[in-house]
């Protein structure tokens, strides 16, 4: 019989839309190399921008929140593994699932920490410096302990895995280091890149949902774009995303060659026609998805610390990494004039995509995880109490809120 995996998506996959979106698409791809009939489910109503899942044979269901139909469901399906999209998500239906599916290996993948991006956040606001009294917020109680309750959970970047570890004292063997996971790019394929001189301008790109990227577009447009312009006085910022609100499309300026651009139905078409990317992410957390789009596509960046965080270890960066306004400005300058170094640059991407995200070795090292979990199950669980605990109190009190709600919803339904 055929193995059966159901994904609890916070959101639809939107590929074209975010980083996440890719993630998502990467994990379902290799769950289907490992042969497993997939069911991706979510509460969230599609946009026009979602992934048609069943044009790759996966099931798509619509399931709602605090409503016991989805136990009925469940049950039915009776999958063997649940992978639940951010921590959100595990609030809402694990319980439900260790009630109805108790064999079911139960894996949690975070995308990034949101705690961590929600302390960055608050720091910045403040003007301090970022610290556990940051990082020790309310959703890192949440999130933690969603950790915790379930079997295995999938970290993205190596300096979160670290955090996990020693600043929340997470056990190794809850958690699996997973980057993203991405084709190479050949030796052959490098020629056919354009060229140094065959290309213009810089850019920036990211969902605009995602408030680190508007921060960091506005302060392109307040601080970062005005010191390029001085001198490079024909140079153009070209602006890319999903999701750009007015308060996106009221910076457009064409004098200033600041020009939103709106969502790029092809981020590899655009990220090959620019010479350089700028990326001056301010707060955040994981792996940013554009520095992936612009190594993929030979475009150099100039990137802030929180930017290339996680990305690319031992390795030189396919740019410059830079805090400080005027040394962003001037490294960025260097590099849209400076055709041997942009080009020495460029092939520091591609070995960073090669070596550090190389699709084959991590799937095989999460199909590895996974079998061996999933002999091992009812050990490791035994050897979780705190998880057990955890899953204890939830089936408590998010239980009973649950029904509260789910009783609410009925009796309003009768009036």
């Amino acid at each position: 019989m055929k193995k059966k995996i159901l994904v609890i998506g916070f959101v639809w996959p939107e590929p074209k839309s975010s980083a996440a979106g890719s993630r998502m698409m990467q994990l379902i791809y290799f769950f289907q190399s490992q042969n497993y009939q997939i069911t991706f489910a979510s509460p969230c109503a599609k946009s026009d921008n979602a992934f048609d899942l069943t044009t790759l044979g996966v099931h798509q269901v619509t399931i709602e929140l605090n409503n016991v139909s989805f136990d009925a469901f469940v049950k039915e399906l009776n999958p063997n593994i649940v992978l639940f999209d951010r921590f959100m998500m595990e609030e809402q239906f694990g319980w439900r699932v260790a009630e109805q599916c108790p064999d079911a290996l139960r894996i949690l993948d975070t995308e990034d920490l949101h705690s961590l991006r929600k302390g960055r956040h608050q720091a910045f606001k403040d003007g301090k410096p970022f610290d556990t009294s940051y990082l020790f917020n309310d959703m890192a109680n949440r999130e933690i302990a969603s950790i915790y309750r379930s079997d295995l959970s999938l970290i993205i970047s190596e300096a979160e895995m670290n955090i996990l570890k020693n600043d929340f004292k997470v056990p190794d063997d809850l958690l699996i280091y997973l980057p993203f996971m991405l084709d190479g790019v050949s030796e052959e394929n490098i020629p056919q890149f354009p060229k140094f001189e065959d290309r213009n301008h810089f850019i920036t790109i990211g969902n605009f949902l995602h408030e680190p990227n508007y921060n960091s577009v506005l302060y392109l447009k307040e601080t970062i774009w005005p010191l390029i312009r001085k001198q490079l006085t024909n140079a153009e910022l070209h602006i890319y995303g999903a999701y750009a609100s007015q308060k996106i499309t009221q910076l457009h300026n064409q004098k200033e060659g600041f020009l939103t651009k709106g969502f790029a139905k092809d981020a590899n078409e655009v990220m090959q026609q620019a010479k350089v990317c700028l990326a001056p992410i301010r707060f955040g957390a994981g792996l940013k998805g554009k520095l992936v789009d612009a190594m993929q596509n030979g475009t150099p960046c100039v990137i802030t610390s929180v930017g290339a965080e996680g990305m690319f270890g031992d390795l030189d960066a396919n740019g410059f990494v830079e805090d400080a306004p005027e040394d962003f400005v001037n490294k960025a300058v260097r590099l849209y004039q400076d055709g041997k170094l942009w080009k020495e640059k460029q092939l520091n991407g591609f070995q960073i995509i090669n070596n550090r995200f190389n699709k084959v070795e991590f799937q095989q090292k999460l199909a590895s995880i996974v079998a061996e979990t999933t002999q091992q199950l009812h050990n490791k669980r035994l050897n979780n109490f705190t998880g057990h605990m955890l899953q204890h109190h939830a089936l408590q009190s998010t239980k009973f809120m649950s029904k509260w709600i789910e009783e609410k919803n009925t009796s309003a339904g009768k009036i």
